[in-house]
């Protein structure tokens, strides 16, 4: 998948860890939320509908 130049992605304040490395990225648009890993921006992201992703974060 190509990166969305359209999508304003930023660190997660779930993405915090000793190493210092670990990094996800997280974009919303209305419809979804999109998620990606930062040390490599090539590789695809998932992307959430906004239900399915409350879900997901409140069993974090």
């Amino acid at each position: 998948m190509i990166d969305n130049p359209k999508l304003d992605w930023f660190k997660s304040s779930y993405s915090d860890s000793s190493e210092g490395d670990d990094c996800v990225e997280v974009a919303t648009t209305p419809a979804t939320v999109h998620v990606r890993d930062s040390k490599d921006l090539r590789l695809p992201h998932l992307a959430f509908g906004p239900h399915a992703w409350a879900g997901f974060i409140a069993h974090t």
